[in-house]
């Protein structure tokens, strides 16, 4: 894979409450009420241009954004460093999430064509949220956040990353989670060469961010008559797993219209039931524990109670999923759970008003007591499985998995009008 350097647009301190005031979450976490703390938080932060206030369309929605990019650099909020770069950019977790250190190298990263196995997805996408990604990078001509891929380097780039770690950054941040984020810039031409002839053999894994790789496939396509053009490369975050391992969590979903007594009645004598009492903790350990027999397993939450689901068994099995996939995808929960339960059994309608997906917990069982739906949560699958299943061409059903942490949006953004 080819990573190469770029005169980065970050945000002059001199014009803003702080750094962590205008970053942001990736778009895809970030929940209605984060949402409008971050937009309070600071009117220049980041959010308000990966997540544009609703407008009369979706189409002026992006026009506003693109906008307010514009308006930001012409008045000195945003600025472009003078040098192409690569930057080396560290997150510091606080000690009660394990206080983790990962370190990694974003840049504007070739986007190669997916039959090339370069770069390897592992989940399908939804086409609004890619058409949505694409509407917005269209049209504000920037990569407003970058990609988290993995990859397993020879070590000539990790070498880089650290010794310009050892230097003082262009900028500390630590932001409302307690994380401390840290960047640097790489612009010696013999550090530059390191890198490229590091990652030159590597192949990468979409960690986070599949719907915004498919559309810098969608909007190369579109400009693929220009040449030597700036849509034939992406913003992203390439961290070495064999130094730094990133985290892998489960991503729940919430059916918004199918209450849990509804969803319990449905199920056949291919399932088994435990309660599992009012215990959110207790809830997951059990999951964990169910998980440890290699079980599908899930727990059904909503209705102020936890349910521990597990099956299905091997003829319900083999009817929902083909048999020429290979079995560590058949046995995924993801694949029993959208196969079998959501398709066969609940009759869910794969849209985002019946459908939706939270990172965290806690934020899953109160949305569906709100809605009165039902929170199925997950266990997370392991990373080796991810990547052999990549490695295979074979494609996880959508929202499998979380890998964290995951950047900051915001420390540093690529304007495809600056060269």
């Amino acid at each position: 894979m080819s990573l190469a350097p770029f005169r980065g647009l970050r945000y002059n301190p001199d014009r803003v409450s702080s750094l962590a005031a205008v970053t942001s979450p990736p778009y895809d976490v970030v929940d209605p009420d984060g949402r409008l703390r971050l937009e309070t938080g600071d009117p220049h932060n980041i959010v308000r241009l990966i997540l544009p206030r609703p407008q009369p369309t979706p189409e002026s929605g992006y026009r506003h954004a693109a906008r307010l990019l514009s308006d930001w650099q012409r008045t000195g909020v945003l600025a472009a460093d003078a040098d192409a770069a690569l930057y080396v950019y560290e997150q510091q977790s606080p000690p009660e999430d394990g206080g983790g250190l990962q370190r990694g190298l974003i840049g504007a990263l070739a986007v190669s064509d997916p039959g090339a196995g370069v770069v390897l997805p592992h989940e399908d996408v939804m086409p609004r949220p890619v058409a949505d990604r694409v509407g917005l990078m269209r049209t504000t001509k920037a990569n407003l956040e970058p990609l988290l891929l993995t990859y397993r380097g020879d070590g000539g780039a990790a070498e880089v990353v650290e010794r310009t770690a050892a230097g003082e950054p262009l900028l500390t941040s630590t932001t409302a989670d307690g994380t401390r984020h840290r960047l640097w810039s790489v612009t010696d031409p013999a550090d530059l060469a390191a890198v490229g002839t590091d990652l030159a053999t590597c192949r990468a894994l979409i960690a986070d961010g599949h719907h915004r790789w498919a559309m810098y496939l969608r909007l190369q396509r579109e400009h693929r008559h220009l040449a030597h053009s700036p849509w034939d490369r992406g913003m992203v975050l390439l961290v070495d797993t064999a130094r730094y391992p990133l985290r892998v969590r489960a991503i729940h979903r919430v059916l918004h219209r199918l209450p849990p007594d509804r969803a319990l009645a449905a199920l056949g004598a291919a399932w088994e039931v435990k309660d599992l009492g009012p215990s959110q903790d207790d809830a997951l350990d059990a999951l964990a524990a169910a998980k440890a027999t290699g079980a599908n397993a899930f727990v059904l939450a909503g209705d102020g109670a936890f349910r521990l689901l597990t099956g299905p068994d091997r003829a319900t099995l083999d009817a929902a999923v083909p048999a020429d996939r290979p079995e560590e995808y058949r046995r995924l929960d993801a694949t029993v759970l959208h196969s079998v339960l959501l398709d066969r059994v609940w009759r869910v309608p794969d849209s985002p008003e019946h459908i939706g997906y939270l990172h965290d917990t806690t934020a899953a069982v109160r949305e569906a007591a709100r809605d009165g739906g039902t929170a199925v949560l997950l266990h997370p699958v392991e990373e080796g499985v991810v990547r052999r299943l990549a490695e295979q061409g074979v494609t996880m059903p959508r929202k499998s998995t979380s890998f964290g942490p995951k950047p900051a949006t915001g420390l540093v953004l690529r304007s495809l009008l600056l060269r």
